[in-house]
């Protein structure tokens, strides 16, 4: 196939762009699933972390709970206080330690040393209690700081210094919750109690919280001690992970998450009484987006099956889409010969198809502007058929006004020559053919020229008014729009028994590039039903008819009838565009206003 040949271009323009698409689609799709599954695993074992934290937290309040209790056996506090040293007191201890040390299922062992009598007990799990006098109080124990509480992280139990054999004694991971008993209300010791919890309390809780086949948990204490975690060799030595030390031990933020070394971290730490801990879950990314990676095969197969059927139907369609093409070529030699009618058919559905409509709808327009031209002529003459109806030549009829003036002027009657000026103005203003555009100022000076004649006319029984912004001035428009609104005045609204008539004209520019017109008189209102009537017309928003404007102007254009509102408002859409507004309304007070709205243009080379 040669690179030249459309077909050629056509399929690898069609397939390399959908091949690109699909494998954008593809990446797009599989990063945001990925990110996605990161966002909800995260938030999930966010949740999941900090309920791990509330069960943790309220085992340690329990295990508190019950150091607490010896404040509460009043027996219990006066022998430790006391320092007896005889059978029944060492009854009423072992009692006392033997309640705290089955109170909870997971107690390893309960280790008391009274200061006063310095005397050590143990109870532990299935043994028999001890006690042993002069000891020293264990090291772990000893609390001398300003807390009474300390936890002492998961290590293996011993029997706290102790020197008889106790043959019953299996060592076990436990972590253990040491307390110092004062004398209240000071801080003196009175003695030592230390309960040894077994690992499988906070097993039971941690188990709950990670897959153990695919994740990894850790519980650390704020030294980076292990507390718990899979591996039992690591417990109670530092977690040696550059992860922990980078990400986690020196940030202060209760909760978060990073990822590092193909893996999520999630951590939640751990403030409960006696110790700071921090609860870390590990999910390897690879179990993380195992099911984007599914997705991802599949959508990989689908692209092998969809590609083979693109290059399929492209092929098909590249032979397809000649034909059209060299039929859209014939249309064109044909409109480049002049034939602007040529009849354009449809080509199909397809691109082809729409290129052709396109071209139709293009020659559509050509026309249609070369039509809107013809319209703005022929609305332009028809303003000009009442001057032409009386045949009279307009050179010979001037010069017989100027002649007429000139003798007004001998005989002394100032008030004719003024009206015939006024007339002469409104003739050469409206037999200027060649100007169909004229400005805001042209259009009212020949309004003032008419009025003149109507005060004559009149005898002074209205008054005129006009305020227009200075910068409208200069704006251009169709010509002969503000006479024959103000016309209408005097043919329809006029009354003869008023003499306190007033017809006002403003102008004031508005947002957007536009300015309003106002046309404002008290005169006799438009009854209801014609008004609405002439609404409809002005409302239509089909484009103007040359045949309905051409055959009704005919009919209302008769010698001394002004032009309809329908033809004002057909040639300012025609100038200014379809945007053009033009509304007639009742005024309260009696009269009537006439409104319009267009764009303010200031280039000729535009209209």
């Amino acid at each position: 196939m040669k690179w030249n040949n459309i077909r050629t271009k056509l399929i690898v323009f069609l397939l390399l762009p959908t091949l690109v698409c699909i494998m954008a689609t593809m990446y797009i799709s599989y990063s945001y699933t990925t990110q996605s599954l990161r966002t909800r695993a995260v938030d999930e074992n966010k949740n999941l972390l900090y309920q791990g934290y509330k069960n943790i937290d309220s085992l340690i309040q329990e295990i508190n709970r019950l150091s607490l209790s010896v404040y509460s056996d009043s027996d219990f506090y006066r022998l430790l206080e006391a320092g007896y040293d005889d059978l029944s007191s060492d009854i009423a201890i072992y009692n006392s330690l033997s309640y705290i040390s089955t109170s909870l299922p997971n107690i390893s062992q309960v280790y008391l040393y009274g200061v006063k009598d310095g005397k050590a007990t143990l109870i532990t799990d299935n043994t028999t209690p001890k006690r042993w006098l002069g000891s020293a109080p264990y090291e772990e124990a000893n609390l001398t700081g300003s807390s009474p509480v300390k936890v002492q992280s998961t290590h293996i139990s011993n029997v706290y210094g102790l020197t008889l054999p106790l043959t019953q004694f299996v060592p076990e991971p436990v972590f253990t919750f040491h307390r110092r008993i004062e004398r209240i209300p000071s801080s003196e010791a009175l003695g030592y109690l230390s309960v040894d919890v077994k690992l499988a309390a906070l097993t039971e809780i941690v188990e709950q919280l990670y897959e153990q086949d695919q994740e990894n948990i850790y519980l650390v204490d704020s030294d980076g001690n292990v507390v718990y975690g899979r591996d039992e060799a690591a417990l109670g030595k530092p977690l040696n992970a550059g992860w922990y030390s980078r990400q986690i031990a020196a940030n202060t933020e209760p909760q978060g998450y990073f990822e590092e070394d193909g893996s999520v971290f999630i951590y939640q730490k751990i403030e409960s009484t006696g110790l700071s801990w921090t609860l870390i879950k590990q999910i390897p990314v690879s179990y993380l987006f195992r099911e984007a990676k599914e997705a991802a095969g599949i959508n990989i197969l689908l692209l092998f099956l969809l590609m083979s059927m693109i290059i399929a139907l492209t092929v098909l369609i590249s032979f397809r889409i000649t034909a059209p093409i060299k039929q859209l070529t014939r249309y064109m030699n044909q409109v480049r010969t002049g034939n602007l009618e040529v009849d354009i058919r449809p080509a199909g559905n397809d691109e082809i198809g729409v290129l052709t409509e396109h071209f139709r709808s293009m020659m559509d327009t050509i026309n249609n502007l070369i039509l809107r031209e013809y319209r703005l002529e022929l609305s332009n003459k028809t303003n000009e058929l009442r001057a032409l109806q009386s045949q009279i030549n307009p050179h010979f009829l001037n010069n017989t006004l100027q002649i007429i003036g000139t003798l007004a002027l001998e005989m002394k009657v100032p008030q004719i020559y003024s009206l015939l000026s006024a007339l002469a103005k409104m003739m050469r203003y409206s037999m200027h053919n060649d100007e169909k555009i004229v400005t805001v100022k042209d259009e009212l000076e020949h309004v003032k020229a008419y009025i003149e004649l109507q005060r004559e006319r009149f005898e002074n029984k209205f008054t005129f008014r006009y305020d227009m912004e200075e910068p409208l001035l200069g704006a251009l428009m169709p010509k002969m729009i503000l006479q024959p609104i103000v016309e209408n005045y005097f043919k329809h609204g006029f009354n003869l028994s008023r003499t306190d008539g007033f017809i006002e004209i403003t102008a004031s520019g508005l947002d957007g590039g536009r300015m309003e017109m106002t046309i404002r008189n008290n005169g006799t209102s438009i009854p209801a039903a014609k008004l609405e009537k002439l609404r409809q017309e002005l409302t239509r928003p089909d484009p103007l008819d040359v045949s309905a404007l051409k055959s009704s102007e005919e009919r209302r254009d008769a010698p001394g009838a002004g032009i309809g509102l329908g033809n004002v408002l057909a040639r300012l859409r025609l100038v200014c565009g379809e945007d053009a507004v033009l509304t007639v309304d009742n005024l309260p007070e009696g009269g009537v206003m006439v409104r319009l709205e267009i764009e303010i243009l200031t280039e000729s080379e535009r209209i």
